[in-house]
């Protein structure tokens, strides 16, 4: 795994990963946007031949991350799961065994539509629409209701729209990569999913992105 790059919020340090999620250092918190856990079995129980071994690597990358920041708690923006309960959860319930102590704070997404008793069975921590850390303020659509944010001098981090970066190069050559998107008021996650369409954003002078590509990411100036 690539060394993270370090970014600062709110004069907290945040871990960048080119695995897409980030590690917020002073409260030992991995934080990640848009798993949609299920969503491949989702499709293949609607006829399409998806394999997977797509699900598979993606709970896989999610087990690497935190064995190697080793969190207390993990914070989700929203959509964890893809759609109703089907045989691909079975895989996290046993992840979610195994990391029992873990502590799992998700914020509700669109698509996390599972019954209150499973969440609460799986030991997953839910806010409905939204919740505060400290300086920070966690949303899901920052597009939707959530975006009448509380106190102006919170910091929102979001996901949901996928974000993505375009990116020119020599012979015509163009590149469309997953990024992180932060601007002076908040950040939007990429997908942590592969397995996700994207969205392209159109930074303004003083954002930061951060564009993740082979397993490497790097600010894009």
């Amino acid at each position: 795994m690539q060394r993270p790059l370090k970014h600062i919020i709110c004069k907290n340090t945040f871990w960048l990963s080119a695995e897409r999620c980030m590690y917020w250092e002073e409260e030992k918190a991995l934080i990640a946007a848009d798993l949609h856990f299920g969503k491949t079995g989702h499709f293949r129980k609607s006829g399409i031949a998806v394999p997977q071994s797509i699900y598979k690597e993606d709970l896989q990358r999610l087990i690497s991350v935190v064995q190697y920041f080793k969190p207390q708690q993990l914070i989700i923006t929203g959509d964890l799961f893809h759609s109703e309960a089907n045989k691909e959860l079975d895989f996290f319930q046993k992840w979610r065994n195994d990391l029992s102590t873990l502590k799992i704070h998700l914020v509700k997404g669109n698509h996390d539509i599972l019954p209150g008793d499973w969440y609460q069975h799986s030991g997953i921590e839910i806010h409905q629409q939204d919740w505060t850390l400290h300086d920070i303020y966690f949303c899901h659509d920052l597009s939707g209701p959530a975006s009448i944010i509380p106190n102006a001098q919170l910091y929102s981090i979001s996901g949901h729209i996928h974000p993505a970066i375009h990116l020119n190069g020599a012979g015509r050559q163009s590149l469309r990569l997953p990024c992180f998107y932060f601007t002076k008021n908040h950040a939007v996650l990429p997908a942590f999913s592969r397995f996700t369409g994207t969205h392209l954003i159109e930074p303004k002078k003083g954002d930061a992105v951060f564009a993740i590509a082979d397993q490497k990411i790097f600010r894009v100036s």
